[in-house]
């Protein structure tokens, strides 16, 4: 079994930590990636069952969620002492106690999926030509997104007239930062249009299918707009990403896998770093643009996948 070498990590932990949070699959890059490449890397950076390459992906996520945590981390003392009050006193009365459980029930299924289907779709699906055709697919969803989405109100309709607030919310939605008037916002949605949105995240167990697109393809058929879609997708990525880290990064540290570790240790730093960068981009990109972009890019690399793996036989 081959070792990751320092170089594979690194360039992958870049693709990792941009593809995560852009809406075009991290999964489907790290599948398609090597494919293309060939030589060393199509047999060093193989997904298997005991791979050392699946190991440092998980790695990789793992800083992603870190990032995550950090860029977002004043929401999150929120949500987190949301829940906390919450269960404390057994009730559900503020925008943050109600984000914490909306998020919490939202994950649910994904985190139910994930463990009985996950490793079934990578066996079976986690190979150059499906992680191409869902690629193109993933691209051809976020267009008809784009498409065919009801539009969200924006500005002070937004705020007033397209989610209900009462008069006192109005008032502190004019009073607060604009994170926390985004929290009130989502906390406004119901349970069953949190937990569909949330749902959405299991077809990005098929490698090609992004976890921040589907999700924000969700958000927006439930009439949020693209930055409200974005921020519920993040915040709804990072405890699912963390309790798969949880789940699987001892196997980076078997025997067998410890060649894997210093590479592993350096591609997860630049995943943290290019996550990081990516998602204060991608905060302020989402403010005012589409996901028109990436829909178009999704659909060219993947098709373009599948005509490489047809003429050279690489796949």
């Amino acid at each position: 079994m081959s070792a990751v070498s320092y170089l594979e990590s690194i360039v992958v932990g870049a693709l990792q930590g941009v593809s995560e949070l852009f809406p075009v699959s991290s999964l489907g890059h790290s599948v398609l990636l090597p494919a293309l490449v060939g030589g060393s890397w199509g047999r060093d950076l193989s997904i298997g069952k005991d791979s050392p390459y699946l190991a440092v992906l998980v790695a990789m996520h793992v800083a992603t969620a870190i990032a995550l945590i950090l860029f977002f981390r004043r929401d999150w003392v929120r949500i987190v002492a949301g829940l906390w009050t919450s269960v404390r006193d057994r009730e559900v009365r503020t925008a943050d106690q109600r984000l914490a459980w909306l998020l919490i029930l939202a994950t649910i299924p994904v985190g139910i999926a994930g463990l009985l289907l996950e490793s079934l779709l990578r066996d079976v699906l986690g190979k150059p030509v499906p992680s191409a055709i869902f690629l193109a697919l993933n691209g051809g969803v976020l267009y008809a997104a784009e498409k065919f989405s009801r539009k969200p109100k924006t500005g002070l309709a937004r705020e007033e007239e397209t989610i209900d607030f009462s008069a006192e919310e109005t008032m502190v939605m004019r009073a607060v930062t604009v994170d926390e008037a985004t929290d009130l916002r989502l906390s406004k949605l119901s349970v069953k249009e949190a937990v569909l949105i949330g749902s959405a995240q299991i077809l990005a167990l098929l490698p090609g299918i992004s976890r921040s697109g589907i999700t924000m393809v969700a958000g927006l058929r439930r009439g949020l707009d693209h930055e409200d879609a974005a921020r519920f997708a993040w915040l709804l990525a990072t405890p699912v990403i963390l309790a798969a880290g949880a789940l699987k990064m001892p196997s980076l540290f078997t025997p067998e896998n410890k060649p894997s570790l210093g590479p592993a240790l350096a591609g997860s730093v630049v995943a943290f770093l290019a996550s990081y960068i990516s998602v204060r981009f991608l905060t302020k990109y989402f403010e005012t643009r589409t996901l028109t972009p990436f829909a178009i890019y999704c659909a060219v690399a993947g098709i373009g996948s599948l005509i490489f793996f047809a003429v050279s036989g690489a796949a």
